[in-house]
């Protein structure tokens, strides 16, 4: 073997070696990405309001918003949904701007359309529509395939006495825990 044939042998080696070593650092990355639970609550809405029924809905998001939403950077506050035109859509859902967006990047504030079941929506709307129930949105969280889903309820709203009694309860549960802890 000649000495120019060794050379590109342990070149190619080295190369070879090179990707291999890209190529797992790239696996540990995704994995690690995929460890990372986003949960984001709407601890207001069981306070307010009575949860009657919950149910799952996908959203229609861009590319920035989901990217944003990955980054934990969203919020439930004063979030509510209502329909038009048949169709469900959350409001005043904040997800904020992707800090690596350019002038592409999404308004903060804007109507995201939820995608449901045609039976759903008709049961929620017939629901909102006759006995007065409103709905919320409670949990924003991302699913095992990196989709974004949204977790509304069917919820009526409390009175000042019933927010008081579950305060109560609360205060109850809590007593509890640390008398068995005991």
């Amino acid at each position: 073997m000649t000495k120019v044939a060794v050379f590109c042998e342990i070149n190619n080696m080295n190369i070879w070696k090179k990707a291999k070593k890209q190529l797992s650092l790239h696996t540990q990355k995704d994995s690690m990405h995929s460890k990372v639970k986003i949960n984001i609550k709407n601890k207001r809405a069981s306070f307010d309001y009575e949860l009657i029924e919950r149910f799952t809905a996908g959203i229609v998001l861009y590319g920035t918003e989901i990217k944003s939403i990955r980054e934990g950077k969203a919020s439930l506050v004063d979030t509510f949904c209502s329909f038009s035109d048949g169709e469900l859509w959350v409001r005043n859902m904040h997800i904020a701007l992707y800090r690596l967006g350019t002038f592409y990047n999404h308004e903060a504030l804007r109507e995201r359309k939820l995608l449901l079941t045609k039976r759903e929506l008709r049961k929620l709307e017939r629901a909102t529509k006759e006995s007065g129930l409103t709905i919320v949105p409670t949990f924003l969280f991302i699913n095992e395939k990196g989709m974004a889903k949204i977790e509304i309820a069917l919820a009526r709203g409390k009175k000042t006495y019933d927010k008081r009694e579950t305060l109560r309860e609360k205060d109850d549960r809590r007593e509890m825990d640390r008398v068995r802890k005991l």
